[in-house]
């Protein structure tokens, strides 16, 4: 049995998000003019172009962080970041993955 058909404004909005996290040079710029054409709320496609931020700023902080640990660089050693948007991460356990919360308090997970 196949799976049921994701509708189109869905796809866009994965598509916008996952362009984003993933610093994909086009940015999900087309699935904007899609969303909007298709009628979206603004609301709604900043909520996940916020959450699509987050997540990208939050696995670049882990890997910073991992790397800092593997390197023997502590925080006093590294420069801090010029203007960083993360506050420290503070991850909550769900089931088997963690995750925190944007800014404005949207759930990633």
């Amino acid at each position: 049995m196949s799976a049921p058909e994701l509708h189109s404004s869905i796809i866009a909005l994965v598509s916008l998000a996952s362009g984003i996290a993933s610093k994909h040079p086009d940015m999900g710029l087309c699935q904007l003019d899609k969303l909007r054409g298709m009628g979206v709320a603004d609301e709604q496609i900043a909520s996940v172009i916020e959450i699509a931020r987050h997540i990208r700023d939050e696995a670049a902080q882990k890997l910073d962080a991992a790397f800092d640990t593997t390197a023997g660089i502590t925080q006093a050693d590294a420069k801090p970041a010029a203007s960083s948007t993360l506050p420290e991460l503070k991850s909550e356990e769900t089931g088997d993955s963690c995750c925190s919360s944007t800014a404005s308090g949207q759930r990633c997970c």
